[in-house]
């Protein structure tokens, strides 16, 4: 029987030290790669856009797939096999750019092919989770690696930035390529390797898989509302995001270093969220913690919209964090539930078919943000984000998962090709 605190479980721990160089890698190489592309190649604001969108591409060209693959190969191997391919990729980039080699093209290819990459690390990460630390330490693992995300996001992005600074793009590029490299090495620590559960039910084809992922999601009241609100919750991110440099440059005429302070406020609300969501559902359950924070929290984000000089960039800020803080409860929270409304044999697919709802949210809701940014303005595309953050709560709230109460118990895996769990 496994620990209820995921700590004392020694794979945990070389997973979750593998994760944090995983994320140091991944980044600094969000900040770095396009300072690179401007600096060393030349590159305008297209030619970055397209490096912006052939990163995430690939969640939505291999995501539904890559679900099925994952549930017939054994975990570490993929992880492994991933942070090798990104180490890989990086290093080639300051090695290209010494010997006076490197292309705008060989980028492209880098940044799609590292997508692809981080598709099959991220969607494995997820699966293998449940099985290393078991239904009890669940929630707590979870909580780690939520946490491990939000802190990435703001010591990780500030690290790159660093790096370039004190030591050049493609010296940052090729330490993200090196903490890659750790993070497989530590990989190898990992020590429980089970058979996957697809591989001992037979071999249905890749479609019949994939279609049995989908159904197990959007054919169950429960998954589909963490879906839909998730979905909800990226779009209105983005459409805000997407907006926030041309307001605080153009509009407010702020430095940039005031937009990476706001974004770094909303990460640590991320994180301040993370690591409350388990003690508050232990006192009010699971479901109705989801569906309180929404009701409390959500409209916080019409106090984005309202961002501007003096007192209301702070209130924009507060209302930013608790918008944040509501999303980081909703991800600890919602990843606990769908792990364990979801059997061994369909983790892979089920982890695959929101990362897959997930990424295209978040490309329309750039496009959305650009599309109203350059027709109405950034106030309205701004309103619109805000408006959607403030009622992304709703699915949750009115369907099944707000009155429960307990983590459900995780089930066996079902044949492949059988039926998904309902």
């Amino acid at each position: 029987m496994l620990s209820d605190s995921p700590w004392r479980n020694a794979d945990f721990r070389n997973l979750f030290a593998a994760s944090t160089l995983s994320q140091l890698g991944v980044n600094v190489t969000y900040v770095a790669v396009p300072l690179f592309a401007v600096a060393a190649l030349d590159a305008g604001p297209g030619q970055v856009g397209a490096l912006a969108t052939l990163s995430t591409l690939a969640f939505l060209l291999i995501g539904l797939p890559a679900g099925a693959w994952v549930d017939r190969m054994r975990h570490r191997r993929v992880l492994i096999g991933a942070d090798l391919a990104r180490a890989f990729l990086f290093a080639s980039v300051p090695l290209a750019w010494w010997a006076d080699t490197l292309t705008l093209g060989q980028l492209y290819a880098v940044v799609l092919l590292n997508g692809c990459a981080t598709v099959f690390f991220d969607v494995t990460s997820q699966s293998t989770l449940p099985r290393l630390v078991g239904h009890g330490a669940l929630v707590r693992a979870n909580t780690a690696m939520v946490s491990l995300q939000a802190m990435g996001n703001v010591a990780g992005r500030s690290a790159g930035g660093a790096l370039v600074q004190l030591l050049s793009a493609p010296v940052a590029v090729f330490c993200a390529a090196a903490a890659h490299l750790a993070s497989a090495l530590q990989l190898t620590f990992v020590r429980r390797e089970e058979t996957p559960p697809g591989r001992s039910a037979g071999h249905a084809g890749l479609r019949a898989q994939i279609v049995e992922g989908l159904r197990h999601v959007f054919g169950n009241p429960e998954l589909r509302a963490l879906a839909l609100t998730a979905a909800l919750t990226n779009l209105g991110m983005q459409i805000v995001n997407t907006m926030l440099p041309v307001l605080f440059v153009r509009e407010l005429e702020l430095p940039a270093s005031a937009l990476g302070l706001f974004w770094a406020a909303g990460g640590l609300g991320l994180l301040f969220g993370a690591r409350c969501a388990r003690t508050v559902s232990g006192r009010l359950g699971y479901g109705r913690t989801l569906g309180l924070a929404g009701v409390f929290l959500a409209p916080a984000g019409l106090l984005v919209p309202l961002i501007g000089h003096g007192p209301w960039l702070w209130i924009a800020g507060a209302g930013w964090v608790l918008a944040l803080f509501k999303t980081g409860m909703d991800n600890v929270l919602g990843v606990s539930l769908r792990q364990g409304m979801t059997a061994d044999g369909l983790l892979g697919r089920m982890n695959a078919t929101f990362r897959f709802v997930l990424s295209g949210s978040l490309a329309v809701g750039a496009a959305v943000s650009g599309l109203i940014g350059e027709l109405a303005g950034v106030r309205p595309a701004l309103w619109v984000g805000g408006a959607v953050l403030a009622t992304a709560f709703l699915p949750v709230y009115l369907s099944p998962v707000r009155t429960r109460r307990e983590l459900p118990t995780r089930q066996q895996a079902p044949a492949v090709g059988a039926s998904a769990p309902k």
